[in-house]
């Protein structure tokens, strides 16, 4: 969860896309330190500045930002279980490559 500078920032502040971006970018790095996978982690990073965007824009609800959300993080989920599984069970470090 962000902090409330974040969330304003975000919103209205005068590095609003840069608040957006870099916190889009936090993300994306978590979901490549998670998943071992670094595109995935930057595939991350254009959908959730995306549902961001979205919701700064009031074009989608709070419970609909945290339900895209959760759909991209299992979306990356599926992508990496059957990356895993179509290469014979790859250990994610080789992922990085």
């Amino acid at each position: 969860m962000e902090g409330q500078f974040l969330s304003d920032a975000k919103q209205s502040g005068p590095l609003r896309v840069y608040h957006l971006i870099a916190h889009s970018g936090i993300q994306g790095a978590g979901v490549a330190l998670v998943t071992g996978n670094i595109w995935l982690g930057l595939l991350e990073w254009l959908p959730h500045t995306m549902i961001g965007e979205a919701k700064v824009r009031r074009k989608t609800t709070f419970a609909q930002d945290k339900a895209l959300h959760i759909a991209c993080k299992l979306a990356w989920l599926l992508c990496l279980t059957l990356f895993a599984e179509g290469s014979g069970g790859l250990s994610s470090g080789a992922l990085w490559r």
